[in-house]
């Protein structure tokens, strides 16, 4: 429980778009996805915000394949 309102928290990041994206994917997929996708999706939150816009609505993908395919299902879930 601890661990959910800690990412919570690290998903509201001051730009309305990135913390619909990342508080849709904590809410809806992240108790049900692998401990790896997990661990990635804190990875994930770690880093900017820029980079994160990038990834999210630019088409940029991190160069680490493991979070490029967790960016690939959070865009999907997002944008449907």
């Amino acid at each position: 429980m601890q661990d959910l309102k800690r990412l919570r928290w690290q998903c509201r990041r001051g730009v309305k778009e990135l913390d619909a994206v990342l508080c849709a994917y904590l809410d809806s997929h992240y108790a049900a996805s692998s401990l790896s996708d997990q661990r990635f999706f804190s990875e994930l939150l770690a880093l900017e915000d820029d980079l994160l816009i990038a990834f999210f609505f630019a088409n940029k993908f991190p160069e680490k394949e493991e979070l490029k395919q967790l960016v690939e299902k959070i865009r999907s879930s997002f944008m449907g």
